[in-house]
């Protein structure tokens, strides 16, 4: 409740949305986006540190004005009346901080969904988006890996997916059948939230309170329960099949904003050598970090804050 929470019409849906003023006399326009199962719990710590770096020791001239909204289906959003996937929704957020909010411009920062939907911001509405940062690789160019380094990435890729794909191909093509069983059993989707949480963070020794605690994982899963949005969350998935998967541009054309990459250790999708992500991406910031995995937000918040801060001085 300390942050400031909104909701807006938006191409039909009514969008929920974190709008937190940033300190000093010109912060940046900044839209945050989560992914799939989290939620915008993902950044209740992370908001103030970016929108008011001088109570944190930083810089007044870092701060942002930070947009975080949940995405269409999700949490406090309301639901579309069929699947979206983060093309369309990246129009959605689009017009919430053009049209809604009247930005000229602004930088989009996600991980996992968030990446994704930052990367068509970048691809489909530039120069509004003027610049993305992102914690995931998730789109790809056209055709195979070229050299051995890109080869090799790739059949590992495939290795580590094996134990992964799961969930993704049920929530791609049959999402209402597991959501009937979720929706109907909050243990059953707390263990199929937090295993997720539990697989993709660097744990120590496997233990997923050594990076999260037990009041943020419930207050995540509560977000999904109290608004019965498990299902509507899940065909995110079914809507990424139906707008064509991973592949950005059939024709080979890339995100040209700048971009900046932090690649994070532990995380669900490992990256690929960076002559395949420039491929996608205009590449000005590449960071590999010492720590961290795929909810960066919450587990690595310092490193990602000072990623996303490098990158935004680049741009100012």
């Amino acid at each position: 409740n300390q942050l400031n929470h909104f909701t807006a019409p938006v191409d039909g849906i009514d969008l929920h949305f974190i709008h937190e003023m940033g300190s000093g006399p010109a912060p940046m326009p900044l839209i945050i986006s989560h992914g799939w199962p989290g939620t915008v719990v993902e950044f209740l710590d992370f908001i103030e540190p970016l929108a008011h770096p001088e109570r944190f020791g930083g810089d007044v001239a870092d701060a942002f004005e930070v947009i975080a909204p949940s995405l269409p289906g999700f949490g406090f959003s309301g639901k579309p009346p069929h699947p979206l996937g983060p093309r369309k929704m990246a129009e959605h957020f689009n017009s919430l901080m053009t049209d809604v909010l009247g930005f000229e411009n602004y930088l989009a920062q996600g991980g996992d969904w968030g990446g994704a939907i930052s990367s068509w911001l970048g691809f489909d509405h530039a120069p509004a988006c003027q610049a993305i940062h992102i914690n995931i690789m998730t789109m790809r160019p056209p055709g195979d890996p070229i050299g051995a380094a890109e080869q090799a990435w790739a059949a590992r890729f495939e290795r580590e997916q094996i134990m992964e794909n799961g969930y993704r191909t049920q929530q791609a093509t049959k999402p209402q059948t597991l959501s009937y069983a979720m929706m109907d059993s909050p243990v059953g989707m707390a263990a199929w939230i937090i295993e997720k949480f539990n697989s993709w963070s660097d744990t120590v020794g496997d233990d997923l309170e050594s990076v999260h605690s037990k009041d943020a994982m419930l207050t995540n899963i509560m977000v999904y329960l109290i608004t019965q949005s498990f299902n509507t969350a899940s065909w995110i998935y079914t809507g990424r099949r139906e707008e064509g998967e991973r592949i950005l541009s059939p024709e080979g054309k890339r995100v040209e904003v700048p971009t900046a990459c932090a690649l994070f250790p532990a995380e669900l999708l490992s990256w690929p050598p960076r002559s395949y992500v420039e491929r996608v991406y205009n590449v000005t910031q590449w960071t590999e970090m010492p720590r961290g995995g795929h909810f960066a937000a919450m587990e690595e918040p310092g490193l990602l804050l000072e990623d996303i801060r490098a990158f935004a001085r680049t741009l100012r």
